[in-house]
């Protein structure tokens, strides 16, 4: 007889053992599904979380490795001990070339710096306010004012003119609605400032003209009433074009920032800027380049973890599963010793008859199979979620990671224009987009065949070793 033909008449003949190993497999294979399925839908959450915030790749002067290098200021190359000198400068040439890297989905500069006021520009003094301090705006030139943390809230508003761009003009100046208000100023007029630097071996006394492209307001209110310098009034908060900063900086040439920030589609693409950057001219051993992925970190951080857990629980199953089944398999095959001795009296080959009870395990597993491709999604999701919602419970009550967080200010510098929040405006994905792909069905039905195969052909060695002689006459 065929052994096709036995292994169909084997399973219905014992209809309540084929049920139980069918049932056990269908226990197996949903688990293993489920936990496959959980894995797909967090790959596919952590890949749009990659596309949504990136990751945001920070470069600025590392000034413990200039001074170690011996490019800083030493009496040996003529400057004078504690100055920095022009190797510490980060040029926004070489910036702008890193910047065309194919890797950098976008990238902003800032420099930080002051401004003095000069004969046609008057700070702004709040009514009642004492000032004590530096009489110095804070003059911070950005690449795009837009990315400046206090207009990507809300919290200030362009409300005349036009913003500081990449494409603005080097002498444009985006200042506030108070000093626009003190000072009779309008967008388009010409100011003055003189250089916000207290180094002495600068001239303080050349105006430099700046032209009003922009007037914003902030809702910052001013501090009344304390010393407070008039630098730190909300009032006097300018925006230039980092060029224009770095001249009242005293530095000349195409400008210089204090730090740039490079937003990466994915965090492995590091290396690849690391190259582009070094290419460019960049010495990266004063100015490293460090990547704060704490956004996406965030996001994908409890859906990693379930993800893994998800991971473990397949390999366990599986293994645990294989292990059952076999010895479940190794029994049935104890009880069936005469039939299989009969078969083999007969001139049954050995192979074939191996091939009839790896027929039979598969038939059952095609049918688990089937069954747990009906009810893991939903199995999958239930579970998925709610161990997601205590993973993202865990997190949320975890102690914070204080680091600043450059990815949450696309490069803005330390005024409105810099720190930001250390704290990521992002939540961390608190649900599974769970569904079947032929991919998944794909995987769980090479996954239980090769359970199948294993808990069958392992135990299954033993009747490669008989022969009937043996089985007829010992028996068990």
């Amino acid at each position: 007889m065929n052994f096709l033909k036995r292994a169909c008449w084997r399973l219905r003949a014992h209809v309540i053992k084929t049920l139980m190993l069918t049932g056990l497999f269908f226990v197996v294979c949903t688990l293993v599904l489920s936990g496959f399925l959980i894995q797909s839908a967090a790959a596919r959450a952590a890949d749009g979380a990659k596309k949504s915030v990136g990751a945001v790749v920070t470069m600025q002067l590392d000034l413990n490795a200039l001074m170690n290098s011996g490019k800083g200021g030493t009496p040996a190359n003529g400057l004078s001990p504690g100055l920095i000198g022009p190797n510490g400068d980060l040029h926004i040439d070489l910036v702008d070339r890193i910047c065309e890297s194919p890797v950098v989905v976008q990238c902003n500069y800032t420099t930080q710096g002051g401004a003095a006021p000069s004969s046609d520009i008057k700070l702004y003094q709040p009514p009642g306010a004492q000032s004590g301090g530096v009489d110095f705006f804070q003059g911070d030139g950005v690449r795009d004012l837009n990315a400046v943390q206090d207009f990507r809230n809300g919290d200030s508003k362009l409300i005349a003119g036009t913003g500081i761009g990449p494409d603005s003009p080097a002498d444009g100046v985006v200042i506030e609605k108070r000093l626009a208000d003190a000072n009779h100023l309008k967008v388009g007029a010409e100011v003055h400032f003189k250089i916000g630097e207290l180094d002495p071996s600068l001239d303080h006394t050349k105006e430099f003209p700046y032209t009003v492209v922009g007037i914003y307001s902030s809702d910052k209110a001013s501090a009344t009433g304390q010393n407070v310098p008039a630098m730190l009034d909300p009032g006097n908060q300018l925006y230039f074009t980092a060029a224009g900063a770095s001249t009242l900086l005293g530095k000349t040439g195409d400008g210089v920032v204090n730090q740039a920030t490079f937003t990466l589609a994915d965090p492995a693409d590091l290396g690849r800027l690391k190259a582009d950057a070094a290419a460019a001219g960049a010495d990266l051993s004063i100015f490293p380049l460090s990547i704060n992925d704490k956004e996406y970190q965030t996001l994908v951080g409890p859906i990693t973890k379930t993800a893994g857990f998800a991971t473990v629980t397949v390999w366990l199953v599986s293994i645990g599963g294989t292990v059952i089944l076999g010895l479940i398999v190794a029994f049935s095959l104890r009880e069936r010793r005469k039939e299989m001795g009969v078969l083999l009296s007969m001139g049954e080959k050995k192979p074939r008859l191996l091939g009839q009870h790896l027929v039979e395990v598969f038939a059952c597993a095609v049918l688990a199979i089937a069954g747990a491709t009906a009810i893991s999604t939903v199995l999958s999701r239930a579970v998925g979620n709610h161990m997601l919602a205590g993973e993202v419970s865990s997190a949320e009550n975890a102690p914070k990671d204080n680091t600043p967080d450059h990815s949450s200010t696309f490069g803005a510098s330390a005024s409105g224009a810099g720190s930001g929040s250390d704290t990521p405006t992002v939540t961390p994905i608190s649900k599974l987009d769970v569904h079947v792909s032929s991919s998944d069905i794909a995987r769980i039905g090479a996954a239980g065949l090769g359970i199948a195969a294993a808990a069958t052909l392992i135990p299954g060695i033993a009747v490669l070793r008989l022969n009937p002689r043996e089985i007829l006459t010992k028996g068990d």
